[in-house]
């Protein structure tokens, strides 16, 4: 059984019952659902999974004045419910994977993720966010929200950056591209700094599959799960994945030689599909093959004179 779905089936058996019995009068107010750190929240978990932090529990997600008021009832009897459930074992929490369940106040949720107890106000307070923390913020599932407070939060995020913040990180995503993949990893192996050569290998993979989610305005997930979630994304999902899978691989191949010339080959390909991808998008006209020559174009559509003025090379 995936996580979502135990603490779903959690929720409505144990979880729903207590509130009923106990806080009648308040269930028009409180949100019900999983969302956050943890595998099960992408749908991602396993067996693996499961030796920690993992198992029956969900969030309780209340506004700050009924928070203050019956949060701290809410959690002593959310703590009475049985830590085994469906034939799984108790909630093994790891020093660092606690109070990921329980009841939390809204703003305060979002916080421990984006910084903020707030939606971002502007360009400003976007612009710091890590990318792997909106898609933490905007994973999971909600199980019922009937005030909708919560939801609203989440949909505001799930929205996307703000136009001009995305145009510069995709431009910033070009030039990073261009420099690790297209142009030092072989420059790396003609000097025999092989160590050099798999950073920029690494560099180019994680900032590649970045760019796609940009240009599918859907966040990166934490960097364990950024290559599997690629599969899930319309435009150029799948391609980029089996690319990134046969970069991953490529050391199979034989001589050595030929593995590095393969692997250059795989990110120009790699490049090539983006390139195509940000001209679908009018993002750039230019009929360059080599990205550096993009980031610039990209980033005179920003309309903020101030995030167009910035470096090209910082996101």
């Amino acid at each position: 059984m995936k996580g979502l779905e135990l603490s779903r089936l959690y929720y409505e058996e144990c979880g729903r019952p207590m509130l009923e019995q106990y806080f009648p009068h308040y269930a028009g107010h409180i949100a019900v659902g999983l969302v956050g750190m943890g595998s099960e929240c992408l749908g991602f978990d396993d067996e693996i999974s499961q030796d920690h932090d993992w198992g029956s529990g969900f969030c309780l997600w209340l506004n700050r004045q009924v928070y203050e008021t019956i949060g701290n009832d809410l959690q002593m009897e959310l703590s009475r419910l049985p830590k085994a459930f469906a034939g799984f074992n108790a909630r093994q929490e790891s020093h660092w994977g606690g109070g990921r369940t329980g009841v939390f106040e809204i703003g305060q949720f979002y916080r421990q993720f984006i910084g903020f107890d707030h939606v971002p106000a502007d360009w400003r307070e976007w612009r710091v966010i890590p990318e792997a923390n909106l898609a933490i913020s905007t994973n999971g599932e909600i199980f019922t929200d009937p005030a909708g407070e919560f939801t609203a939060f989440r949909e505001s995020l799930q929205q996307f950056y703000p136009e001009d913040i995305r145009l510069k990180k995709i431009a910033c995503r070009c030039m990073i591209m261009a420099q690790s993949g297209q142009y030092n990893f072989m420059r790396c192996i003609r000097r025999s700094e092989l160590v050099a050569a798999q950073y920029a290998e690494a560099e180019f993979i994680n900032t590649a599959i970045s760019m796609v989610f940009l240009l599918n305005k859907q966040y990166k997930p934490f960097y364990k799960w950024m290559h599997r979630a690629l599969r899930t994304l319309p435009v150029l999902g799948s391609a980029i994945y089996d690319l990134c899978s046969d970069l991953a691989t490529a050391h199979t191949v034989e001589p050595v030689r030929k593995i590095y010339e393969r692997k250059a080959g795989l990110m120009e390909a790699i490049c090539q599909h983006i390139i195509k991808e940000l001209r679908c998008q009018g993002l750039t006209d230019s009929g360059s093959d080599f990205l550096l020559d993009h980031g610039p174009l990209v980033q005179r559509r920003i309309q903020n004179s101030v995030i167009r003025g910035m470096n090209v090379w910082t996101e």
